[in-house]
């Protein structure tokens, strides 16, 4: 399977990401079992304005990429989340999630959301 070119563009494509309840639920539980340096690590970060509260800007990779949202897990693989480095990898149709979103990381959830 081909993959996104990631590294380099320091979370550029990364946010903000809608997520659903049921995501941010398995964010918060997932978060909890991380080691609470690598946390806090990774909370104080400074970041793009817009990029994603977990982007790992230290690693230029998503910082929660096991438990990520599903429209991650999406991008760069369908027609309306292209991602500008390989575009070609777009061969899926247009995204249609199942369930209602319920705010953006970095917008409507940040760090505080997740203590």
């Amino acid at each position: 399977m081909n993959t996104l070119p990631c590294q380099g563009c320091k979370g550029l494509c990364c946010g903000p990401v809608p997520i659903t309840e049921k995501e941010r639920t398995n964010i918060h539980k997932k978060l909890k079992a991380i080691p609470k340096k690598l946390r806090e690590n990774l909370e104080q970060q400074p970041r793009f304005s817009g990029t994603c509260i977990f982007y790992d800007m230290n690693k230029d990779q998503c910082g929660i990429h096991s438990f990520r949202p599903e429209i991650c897990r999406m991008f760069g693989y369908y027609e309306d989340l292209v991602c500008f480095r390989k575009p070609k990898l777009a061969t899926k149709g247009k995204v249609t999630m199942k369930e209602k979103y319920i705010g953006l990381l970095s917008i409507d959830f940040t760090w505080k959301d997740f203590r």
